[in-house]
This record gives C-alpha cells, sequence and structure tokens, in this order.
C-alpha cells in the first residue's frame, strides 16, 4: 500500500487558523468523482464530435438538437456519479469556518458535498433558461438513454424558444454575478486553496493573483505541476479526496 504524502505542519496550521477559506476548484476535482474532463468526455458515440465545436454558439445555431443531446448525455454521467471526500469535506469545513467555493466546473457536486455558497464561473449543467429571452427554465429535463439520436430541446414557458444549458460556451463572456462574487471571495479570504485545475484557462487562472497582490497565502492542491505552482505558499501533490479532509479536520472550534 502507497502511504499519503504528509502534509507539511505550516499548512495544516494555515488551515487552522483560517476563518475565511476561499477554494477554486477546476476538472481534476470532479475527475477525481469520476466525471470526465471536458475533453474526455468525447468517448463513446460522441468520439466522432470535436468537443470545443459542440460547445459554442454557433454549433447551437446550427444544431440545437445535437448540442442539446449531447449536454444531456453530459447531464446524465453526473447524476450518476457522487461527491468525493473531498467535497464532503469543504461542505463540513462550513461548521467551523466561512468557506467559499469559486468553481470551473458544470456539475453540482459541490452542492451535493453540503457546500452552500458555490459560485459557477463557467455555469451549470442543472441550470437552464431560454436562449431566445433568456428566462430561467425549472422544468425537469429528460436525459435519459439513449443519447445517440438527437433530441429537441424544450420550449421556453414564457415565449417558446428553445432552452439551452446554463453553461458559458466558448465565446461568450462569463456571468457577471458569479464572477463579481469570485472576485470578492478571494479578497476577502485569509487562505485560498487552488485545487485540482490547471491554472490555464482565463480568466479564472488569474484569481490568484488578486490573493498574491494581498499577501494572502495560496496553497495549490493538485497531483501535477502547473503554471502557478511557483507563486504559491505551498503546493500539496496529493488528491483532493486525500488533501481536503485533513486540512478540513485541522480546523476545529
Amino acid at each position: 500500500m502507497t502511504n499519503t504524502p504528509a502534509i507539511p505542519t505550516s499548512v495544516l496550521t494555515l488551515a487552522s487558523e483560517a476563518q475565511r477559506v476561499t477554494v477554486l476548484t477546476g476538472a481534476g476535482m470532479s475527475a477525481e468523482s469520476g466525471v470526465p474532463t471536458f475533453r474526455d468526455a468525447q468517448t463513446g458515440l460522441w468520439a466522432r464530435y470535436d468537443a470545443t465545436a459542440l460547445a459554442t454558439p454557433e454549433a447551437w445555431e446550427r444544431d440545437p438538437a445535437l448540442v442539446w443531446s449531447w449536454y444531456m448525455w453530459r447531464h446524465h454521467l453526473v447524476r450518476q456519479t457522487e461527491p468525493n471526500a473531498g467535497h464532503k469535506a469543504l461542505g463540513g469545513w462550513e461548521t467551523t469556518a466561512s468557506v467559499t467555493v469559486v468553481t470551473q466546473n458544470i456539475d453540482d457536486l459541490h452542492e451535493r458535498g453540503g457546500s452552500s455558497r458555490v459560485h459557477h464561473l463557467h455555469g451549470s449543467l442543472f441550470a437552464f433558461r431560454c436562449s431566445r429571452c433568456s428566462r430561467p427554465y425549472t422544468q425537469p429535463v429528460d436525459d435519459t438513454p439513449p443519447h445517440d439520436t438527437p433530441r429537441k430541446p424544450p420550449a421556453c414557458d414564457e415565449c417558446a424558444g428553445p432552452v439551452r444549458p446554463g453553461v458559458v460556451w466558448f465565446g461568450e463572456m462569463l456571468p457577471n454575478s458569479p464572477w463579481e462574487a469570485s472576485v470578492r471571495a478571494v479578497q476577502d479570504c485569509d487562505l485560498l486553496l487552488v485545487v485540482g485545475t490547471s491554472s490555464l484557462v482565463y480568466p479564472a487562472a488569474g484569481l490568484p493573483r488578486i490573493a498574491q497582490d494581498r499577501g494572502i497565502p495560496i496553497v495549490e492542491v493538485n497531483t501535477e505541476e502547473t503554471p502557478l505552482s511557483t507563486q504559491c505558499t505551498a503546493c500539496l501533490r496529493i488528491p483532493a479526496a486525500s488533501a481536503l479532509p485533513r486540512l478540513a479536520d485541522m480546523h476545529v472550534t
């Protein structure tokens, strides 16, 4: 059995003393629950499609049924997964500190893990809106198999326009409210954890710079080195599902 690397005492101390923790998460966090990353999702019946070509406004305009079917497949995949120990640790940490999650992930695993303050920078697979009038769509959606036949998206209750996934596609701006809330969460924290993100996708990758400029400790939790690594207070080459419970457990009342 491989022993899990120890977490330095200095990092455990940061976790135990932090009163306001902000956690920036990326695809690696969800991958530990078995959620395929964006490009890894192009397997099986969807292998013949380019993921970046499906996740665009142009693809939606060209073939909304095809795009809707792809997202219903991903919606179905996420519903079959469960929050891992890292998600649950962040949810439990709220009992002893103010913990805010800023995520690039479009799944709902943080919420299901118990986190109540989650800002989705790239939208959510579980939030839908009309592509014509932008009215939120709250009716149940059908994500049941089979997914290899394009299915028509539901119609908006208000204007009958086609309902689209509430995610940010390539070429679209980030939603203002989650972005502004995320900036405030980083500005106001006394510990920033950056978990499972490549630190390559902007503007999310620029958030740690805000913490750095303010002298806020940054701890990276990632099994691989990233462009952010050299700027961090500490780097834990430990999976999130292992590292986060140990950090959360350090904070006791």
